[in-house]
């Protein structure tokens, strides 16, 4: 049960984050939240602002696919509002339409995923059904694709990097029931930094990384370092059952 005294715990432990899932609106949401402005959990809300947690939300109604994030944006607006010293994250934004959102309340921040800044629609139907680029947030047209680019390679202030990276295993994501996720962790780096190189902005990588990321969650920077050397990496057509974004391809850059 969440209540204040669970919050509390929770910032004791320096738990920086609560988050919440509308109901169904993704992979393993089946018990989430099926009406996000009700008492109880406005109840919620009002304490965890109080407490200075951020709330982290993945941001769909249960509508047609291409419109959930659209249509969630009453819900942001009404928790921006209600609660203006609640930081409120708006995870891995996938429609060029929720940029508006963002910029217009102080309190509303964003996350930008590498396959949202790279891909569309087309690279799931636009030949062969490509499964392995199914994801949730579904990936929206070329013209979203393209605007959330241009947010990530700007490194705007208000959006930092999230990785959303879900390993679901190649017969689970070839078969029917065609799991919802793409699998990034073991490249995001070196792809970022051939994206951000061939968009000649590559001086915006590490701000758009983690320098935006510490001012929005107020997270201090440590000595830890990864390094980045430009050197060709060749990504595996499969890594431990799964198949990773880019499988095969090679990016101009890999880890030091």
């Amino acid at each position: 049960k969440l209540d204040k005294k669970e919050l509390q715990k929770a910032k004791e432990k320096d738990i920086l984050f609560i988050k919440l899932y509308p109901k169904g609106a993704t992979t393993g949401s089946e018990n989430g939240v099926s009406e996000i402005l009700n008492t109880k959990i406005l109840e919620i809300l009002e304490i965890a602002q109080e407490l200075g947690l951020i709330l982290s939300i993945h941001g769909e109604s249960n509508g047609f696919v291409l419109e959930r994030e659209a249509e969630f944006h009453v819900v942001f607006a009404e928790l921006a509002e209600t609660f203006p010293r609640l930081k409120i994250i708006f995870e891995h934004l996938s429609d060029r339409r929720s940029i508006a959102v963002v910029e217009k309340y102080d309190n509303l921040y964003a996350t930008l995923t590498l396959h949202h800044i790279s891909l569309s629609l087309e690279d799931v139907i636009g030949g062969a059904l490509n499964p392995h680029c199914f994801c949730k947030p579904i990936l929206k047209t070329p013209k979203d694709k393209d605007a959330l680019l241009q947010i990530a390679l700007s490194a705007h202030k208000k959006f930092s990097f999230g990785s959303d990276s879900a390993p679901h295993l190649q017969s689970n994501k070839e078969n029917a029931k065609g799991a919802a996720g793409i699998f990034t962790a073991p490249i995001l780096l070196p792809a970022l930094a051939t994206l951000f190189e061939t968009h000649k902005s590559l001086e915006n990588l590490e701000n758009f990384i983690s320098g935006n990321a510490q001012k929005i969650y107020g997270i201090r920077a440590t000595d830890k370092q990864v390094k980045l050397i430009k050197k060709p990496m060749t990504i595996p057509q499969v890594i431990e059952g799964i198949v990773p974004l880019y499988a095969g391809k090679t990016l101009a850059w890999s880890f030091g």
